[in-house]
């Protein structure tokens, strides 16, 4: 009988995990399913260009896997019974795992406007579109998300008077060169500042919340040891309380560098799943466990279409002096964003696929493909 691997969730880590595994595990002695209750797969950091309207493509997921041995099953999932080695899934389909990968991600933590998904980051547009010249937005947050979003609703409706507010100081983490030139930007596309604003009250036509984001509530519920709703896993993104089970991306807490936890991006989240297929695959087949090197490099900032920073960080996220910004900053940023999404919709094309077959003996054997 193979093992039967599932992978929840074809955001990015899931994908990622997913198509790695596809390329490591023999298919003969190894059946990878992919659970997702969308049929494309969601470029999900560029929700704040598709709620201004903008066109954002979809890969069908069908599309990417096909030839990869990769079963895909489009299912909502609702529940895992994780002593049981279930999952259950709104459809009725009923589905069984001898190693579950969890990758559910995050959602808002609100009802309402926000750019977190696809069909938040719609509504919005729609929302938005109702808009006549002089109507107000507030973006509420002054992270990545909030940035981003604020900026690109500024730079595609100048006939709105757009309001960020923040808790700090806006952009208090950058350095200073990135933090000042993210204050210019935001003065020239007309975006009225609130800094420090805890107990401010601020009305708008519009709200767009981008306070943080909340894992799914189903990995507490099918007996996953989590903190704060995300699966605790070790060093090889193993849970602690289930070691057939691994989780990824937003889904999952893990000490990075430093040992603070990985923030929710898409930045830590593909390394992580790296890490995961590459665990799994060497316990499976009686290879070494990779050592856990994930860090960060950088923070990608797009500030609208024509402008950008890109903030060089320590490997435990604390910003450098050094950051690029401007329209160099927008190509790179560009750049990052399109190699994602080509990655994701090419898994195969990574690296040379060697398929391992699994040898309860320890012993590995390679077949090239």
């Amino acid at each position: 009988m193979r093992h039967r691997i599932v992978v929840l969730g074809a955001g990015y880590a899931g994908a990622h995990t997913a198509g790695r595994l596809a390329r490591r595990l023999h298919p003969a002695d190894a059946e990878i399913t992919l659970v997702n209750a969308e049929p494309d797969f969601v470029q999900r950091i560029r929700m704040h260009q598709l709620a201004t309207g903008q066109k954002v493509a979809r890969r069908p997921l069908r599309d990417v896997y096909a030839g990869t041995g990769v079963t895909l099953r489009q299912a909502h999932v609702v529940a895992i019974d994780a002593d049981d080695r279930s999952i259950t899934c709104g459809n009725g389909l009923e589905i069984n795992y001898d190693t579950l990968v969890y990758a559910l991600g995050s959602t808002a933590v609100t009802d309402g406007h926000h750019v977190s998904g696809e069909q938040g980051a719609l509504r919005l547009r729609d929302r938005l579109r109702e808009l006549t010249r002089g109507g107000t937005v507030l973006v509420a947050g002054g992270g990545l998300t909030g940035i981003e979003a604020v900026t690109e609703i500024a730079e595609s409706r100048p006939d709105l008077d757009v309001t960020i507010a923040v808790r700090g100081e806006f952009g208090d983490w950058l350095s200073d060169r990135a933090r000042d030139h993210l204050h210019r930007v935001a003065a020239g596309l007309g975006i009225t500042v609130h800094e420090h604003t805890d107990a401010t009250r601020l009305a708008a036509d519009v709200t767009v919340w981008a306070t943080g984001f909340s894992a799914h509530p189903i990995a507490a519920a099918g007996g996953l040891t989590v903190t704060d709703g995300r699966v605790v896993v070790d060093d090889s993104m193993r849970s602690v309380s289930h070691p057939g089970v691994y989780a990824v991306g937003d889904a999952a807490i893990v000490a990075g560098p430093g040992g603070k936890p990985l923030r929710m991006s898409c930045a830590t989240g593909v390394p992580m799943a790296w890490q995961a297929a590459d665990a799994i695959t060497a316990r499976l087949t009686g290879g070494t466990v990779p050592s856990n090197h994930i860090r960060y490099y950088a923070q990608c900032v797009s500030l609208g279409r024509r402008d950008g920073i890109i903030q060089f960080v320590t490997a435990d996220d604390r910003a450098t002096p050094k950051a690029l910004i401007g329209r160099p900053a927008a190509r790179m940023k560009e750049l990052v964003c399109a190699g994602a999404a080509w990655a994701i919709g090419h898994p195969t094309m990574l690296m040379p696929t060697r398929r391992r077959h699994l040898t309860p003996t320890g012993r590995t054997v390679t077949e090239p493909v």
